[in-house]
C-alpha cells in the first residue's frame, strides 16, 4: 500500500511541532499525531480574570537564529515581546533574605551572597586544571573542583533547580551543560571562557499572549495536526513502510508514512518502541523525570511588601524551604496582571521534594503561601491561585545519560526512516529543542531524497 503521507510526527508538543514544520518545509508531506487535546504539551497559557499565567515555560532565550527564522515561518514575530528593564536582576535566598545576584565583577565584590572565602576562592578558578577530555563529572563534582563548595550551593545548585528541578550530585556536566563542558576544555577556565564568549550572551523573550502564541502559530502552519490519538505502537511493513497504529475516540486507527518521528517523552518512547528497538527502550525507560508543581498567585499590590523589582528568586537546597523559587510574572512583562494586582508563579517539587507536586490543591497552595509571606512579604491570602501539576515535567540529564542516548542513535541507524526528536535530547530549553528539531527535520529530508 502507497503511503498517506511522507512523514507521520508523533507527539504535538515544541519538538515536534518544530521538526514538522521543518520537514514541511523541505517539501515533505506531513502530519501529526497527539494524544491531548490541543497541541502545545507542556507549552500552555491561560487568561484569568485579566491576568495572564502560563502552565509551562514562562519565557525563552533567545539562543539561535533559527527561533527569529520559526517565528517569521508561523508569522509570530510581531506577537514577540522582551522582557521589563527589571528583570535583569534576579534574587537568590540567603539566611532568608532575598539577595540580588551579582552580575558583574564589581557586584560580585559587594554582594553578600558570597563570603570573603567564596571569593577568594572563585578568583583561583583560572588556575585549576582542566578535566581529562573523554571524563565524565556530575555537576556538582565539576563546581567543587572549580568553584567551591560556596558557589555550589549558592549560585548552582538553586541554578541547577530552576532549569532541570534536578540534583547537581546526580545531573552529569557534559550532557545537562555541554556549552560550561566544552568552557573549561575550550579555554582551560570559566571565567576566561565567560570574558571570551560574553557577546555571545543572549536575552530571553516571550509574546503578547504567552508562550502559546508560539505553538498554536506552528500548528496553524502545520495544518494537519490530530488530537486526541493515542499512538499504541509503530511497526515497519516488508516494504519498509512505517505503520503507525492509535486509537481515537474508541475507533482504531492506521497510517502509513515512509518515516517517523518519535517526539514523545521518553517513558512513552520506549512503550511505542519495546518490540521494534528493544535496547533504545531500555535506555529511554531508564530516564527519570522530575515531577514539579506549578503554582500562579495573583495578589493586590499593597498586599505585597516586596517591591518585585526583578525577574524572581530562587531558592537554595541549604536554606531549607518548601519551594524551588518564584517567578515576579507581572514585573517580567507587561500586562500580566491587572492594574493594583501582582503575579507570581511559584515551583514546588522536583528531586528536592518530589513527593510535594502530589500533594492536595489546599495543601501545595498553604505551601506557597507560607513561603511567600516569609520571603517576599505577602500580608494576605492571594485573590486566587492556579495549580498546574507536571508529574514529569523535565527529562532529567543524570550520570550515564549520553550513553543512555548512543542507544538511541544505534535504533536509528538501525531502522533507517525511524527518528526521535524530544527534550531528553539535545537540551530541554526552547531554543534547543528547536535546534534539535532543525537537525532532525535535514535528516528527515536527506532519507526521503529532499
Amino acid at each position: 500500500m502507497a503511503p498517506d503521507v511522507d512523514v507521520l510526527v508523533i507527539g504535538a508538543g515544541l519538538s515536534g511541532l518544530a521538526t514538522a514544520l521543518g520537514a514541511k518545509q523541505r517539501g515533505a508531506s506531513i502530519e501529526v499525531l497527539e494524544a491531548a487535546l490541543r497541541p502545545g504539551g507542556s507549552i500552555g497559557t491561560i487568561h484569568r480574570d485579566g491576568a495572564l499565567y502560563e502552565t509551562g515555560p514562562n519565557s525563552a532565550l533567545d539562543t539561535t537564529p533559527l527561533i527569529a527564522a520559526l517565528l517569521d515561518a508561523t508569522g509570530s514575530r510581531g506577537e514577540r515581546v522582551e522582557p521589563s528593564v527589571a528583570a535583569a536582576t534576579r534574587y537568590i535566598v540567603r539566611d532568608g533574605k532575598l539577595v540580588p545576584l551579582p552580575i558583574s565583577p564589581r557586584a560580585m565584590l559587594g554582594t553578600r551572597v558570597f563570603s570573603l572565602r567564596a571569593k577568594l576562592r572563585l578568583a583561583a578558578e583560572p588556575f585549576v586544571a582542566r578535566a581529562s577530555p573523554g571524563s565524565e563529572e556530575s555537576v556538582a563534582a565539576f563546581v567543587r573542583r572549580r568553584l567551591g563548595t560556596e558557589f555550589l550551593d549558592y549560585a548552582v545548585d538553586p541554578f541547577v533547580a530552576g532549569v532541570y528541578a534536578g540534583d547537581p550530585e546526580r545531573l552529569s556536566l557534559p550532557a545537562a551543560f555541554p556549552r560550561l563542558h566544552a568552557l573549561e576544555q575550550r579555554y582551560g577556565s570559566l571565567i576566561r571562557g565567560q570574558i571570551q564568549g560574553a557577546r555571545e550572551r543572549k536575552r530571553s523573550f516571550s509574546f503578547r499572549n504567552g508562550m502559546q502564541t508560539l505553538t498554536d502559530a506552528l500548528a496553524r502552519t502545520i495544518g494537519r495536526v490530530e488530537t486526541s490519538v493515542r499512538v499504541e505502537r509503530v511497526e515497519r511493513d516488508g516494504d519498509g513502510t512505517w505503520i503507525v497504529v492509535g486509537m481515537r475516540g474508541g475507533e482504531a486507527i492506521a497510517r502509513r508514512a515512509r518515516a517517523v518521528v518519535v517526539a514523545v517523552a521518553a517513558r512513552e518512547a520506549s512503550a511505542l518502541l519495546r518490540a521494534l528497538a528493544p535496547a533504545a527502550a531500555q535506555s529511554l525507560a531508564a530516564i527519570e523525570y522530575a515531577a514539579v508543581a506549578s503554582v500562579a498567585t495573583l495578589y493586590r499590590r499593597d498586599d505585597v511588601a516586596d517591591p518585585l523589582a526583578g525577574f524572581g528568586f530562587l531558592v537554595p537546597r541549604k536554606e531549607k524551604r518548601e519551594i524551588l523559587g518564584s517567578l515576579f510574572s507581572s514585573s517580567m512583562f507587561e500586562h500580566r496582571a491587572p492594574p493594583g494586582t501582582v503575579l507570581l508563579t511559584t515551583f514546588v517539587g522536583g528531586m528536592r521534594n518530589p513527593d510535594l507536586p502530589r500533594r492536595p490543591d489546599d495543601e501545595i497552595a498553604a505551601i506557597v503561601g507560607r513561603e511567600l509571606r516569609e520571603l517576599a512579604g505577602a500580608r494576605a491570602d492571594p485573590l486566587w491561585s492556579a495549580i498546574t501539576r507536571w508529574p514529569h515535567a523535565i527529562p532529567q540529564y543524570d550520570l550515564g545519560h549520553l550513553e543512555r542516548l548512543r542507544r538511541v542513535d544505534d535504533a536509528e541507524r538501525s531502522h533507517p526512516g525511524l527518528f526521535f526528536c524530544a527534550n531528553y535530547r539535545g537540551g530541554i530549553s526552547v531554543g534547543d529543542c528547536i535546534k534539535s528539531a532543525d537537525a532532525i527535520a535535514s535528516a528527515v529530508a536527506a532519507s526521503l531524497g529532499r
